[in-house]
């Protein structure tokens, strides 16, 4: 891992690396806030919360955005934050809009061509970046993962598909039935191809019925997100975990958007939320 910066805050550290990820064919660069309790004058491994951000972004939204480092360092909490796609690869189409391609790679793994070889999230998030840290950072192997928007999707997907691997999850504002709304379909289309039946494994309502693990999801949603009925549909993904009797947490502000100010306003619960889980509280 190539250090870029590093910036002291709350006492703890906020670094950027890059390096050269397997699982994607390209350089990648993300983002880890290590709390006082892994660089102080005794350090020691912590936990960490994977943070997976939504369309258009990369590391450093949330980490700038958010407001959570205060919190985390608190609570003894690593924070992951990589990016959301690779970058650069010159594939054709890649930068012809804003929800397909760079900064649209919805933490799934492609089967469709140009994408197959490259447009793997899933594989690089659940799998190679947290051995990375975890090998070369003093991360703990108690993980904990949520996301925003297509990374709350992101987030749901790695949790339900994955028993025994995090701890707990939550998300902000979710794609949370994506087989069934404009962004999902063109992503799904573009990257997994026109047979419906292969994007089941990528939607998190889709999964719950048959989940292996049943962690609790803690989900806010702000009512005046202007994405909330033709995009997110919170209240499909509520449905299938009440039939399920899947304990969902389904929060909704009233007058609350899409941006970074309505995470900022409720990030501190969803640290304590897996502070809970992880033992740090």
């Amino acid at each position: 891992m190539e250090l870029l910066s590093t910036n002291v805050c709350f006492e703890g550290e906020h670094r950027r690396y890059r390096h050269t990820a397997a699982a994607l064919g390209c350089t990648m660069e993300f983002a880890v806030y290590l709390p006082p309790a892994a660089v102080g004058r005794n350090p020691r491994p912590v936990p960490a919360l994977y943070w997976l951000s939504g369309l258009t972004c990369n590391d450093q939204n949330f980490m700038q955005k958010a407001g959570a480092q205060k919190q985390a360092a608190r609570l003894g909490m690593a924070i992951v934050c990589p990016d959301t796609s690779p970058r650069g690869l010159g594939l054709p189409g890649e930068d012809d809009s804003y929800d397909f391609g760079t900064g649209a790679g919805f933490y799934i793994n492609a089967t469709e061509q140009p994408w197959a070889p490259h447009y793997r999230m899933y594989d690089y998030v659940v799998k190679e970046l947290p051995q990375l840290v975890e090998d070369q950072l003093l991360l703990t192997d108690k993980r904990a993962i949520s996301g925003h928007s297509m990374g709350g999707h992101g987030a749901l997907i790695c949790a339900l598909k994955n028993p025994g691997r995090y701890a707990s999850v939550s998300a902000f504002a979710p794609i949370a039935n994506p087989s069934e709304c404009p962004w999902g379909q063109k992503a799904f289309t573009g990257y997994l191809g026109t047979d419906r039946s292969r994007w089941e494994e990528w939607d998190a309502t889709l999964l719950i019925p048959t989940a292996r693990e049943r962690l609790p999801l803690l989900v806010d949603q702000g009512t005046s997100d202007e994405f909330l009925d033709s995009q997110l549909n919170p209240d499909v993904l509520a449905d299938a975990c009440e039939k399920m009797h899947h304990h969902i947490n389904l929060r909704m502000h009233r007058g609350y958007d899409h941006s970074y100010f309505f995470i900022a306003s409720f990030i501190d619960d969803h640290l304590n939320h897996h502070a809970e889980a992880l033992g740090l509280r």
